[in-house]
């Protein structure tokens, strides 16, 4: 039976665990059956442009000798009219699995739907849950442990802000989110908080009282792609006071960690100081997208 992953809800607690403990291995070099893939076809169907999602994939799906294909929809049927449908069943008769960077999650879940093979989330306007597996292990590298740490965000709530909430109500993490009015998480994801009657998820418009204590703080950009066209001067103004910066991270505990998905805009959400600094774990973060992305490609593929 074919498994998904198109939310962090995709995975147990167990499986998440398992999957950063091969990281971790692939990491430090101990492959153990590095040909998980020999053989096998994995499609990269993106909707959106991409540096690390493309490329770290590419790269492990190599690594684990598999032969990656990328497809960007412009240049496939797709960008001619054809359905989501169609393109999902033809492609999972050729492929062994496919990860999909689109623009609506219902996009991505109707691939899967029609797809007969794993289909991978590399990217949805709501969802981003391979980049939060790889701040899980970075997370875990720094702090030796999930249970309990305290994780701040700060800025424009977004989709990986929505993958956050969710691995942290799995990992039994701390999660403050800091935003101004009117850009926090949407009423849905909060509502699935609340369902789960969790009290470890809380959001602040103070961005100062949401670093207080935190272990680690995290960061992305004010704009989102596809989003650029749209009251961007506004944004950013009213974003401005939640610019990870020297002076608030002074609130924080003198350990902190800090993480940035990227693409940054290097003087807008962060600071040339913090990003390059020594509490900036920005670049391993990058990097560990490789290796956990090999764990998962290996437990629904291999």
């Amino acid at each position: 039976m074919k498994r998904d992953f198109l939310t962090f809800w995709d995975l147990s607690k167990n499986e998440v665990e398992s999957i950063l403990e091969r990281a971790a291995c692939f990491k430090a070099g101990n492959t153990g059956n590095k040909n998980a893939l020999s053989g096998k076809s994995i499609g990269l169907f993106f909707e959106k442009s991409s540096t690390r999602t493309r490329v770290s994939f590419e790269v492990g799906i190599y690594q684990l000798g598999g032969q990656p294909v990328y497809i960007r929809s412009g240049d496939s049927q797709v960008g001619r009219g054809e359905s989501i449908s169609d393109t999902a069943q033809v492609l999972s008769r050729y492929f062994d699995g496919i990860i999909v960077r689109t623009y609506a999650q219902v996009r991505l879940d109707e691939f899967a739907k029609y797809s007969t093979k794993p289909v991978i989330n590399g990217l949805s306007d709501t969802h981003h849950p391979c980049q939060v597996l790889a701040d899980l292990l970075t997370i875990k590298e720094r702090k030796g442990k999930l249970q309990g740490i305290k994780l701040t965000y700060l800025g424009d709530s977004n989709n990986v802000t929505n993958s956050l909430i969710e691995a942290s109500i799995r990992m039994g993490m701390v999660l403050s989110i800091a935003s101004p009015a009117g850009f926090e998480p949407k009423p849905a994801m909060m509502k699935k908080v609340r369902d789960l009657d969790n009290q470890k998820i809380k959001i602040y418009n103070d961005p100062v009282e949401a670093v207080k204590q935190a272990d680690v703080v995290y960061t992305d950009v004010w704009i989102s792609m596809g989003d650029e066209e749209t009251g961007q001067q506004t944004k950013k103004d009213a974003l401005k006071p939640f610019q990870i910066n020297d002076a608030l991270l002074t609130h924080a505990n003198p350990d902190v960690t800090v993480l940035h998905c990227l693409p940054a805009h290097r003087g807008e959400e962060i600071t040339d100081t913090v990003i390059d600094g020594p509490m900036s774990a920005v670049f391993d973060q990058a990097e560990n997208r490789l290796h956990t992305q090999k764990a998962l490609l290996e437990m629904l593929i291999g």
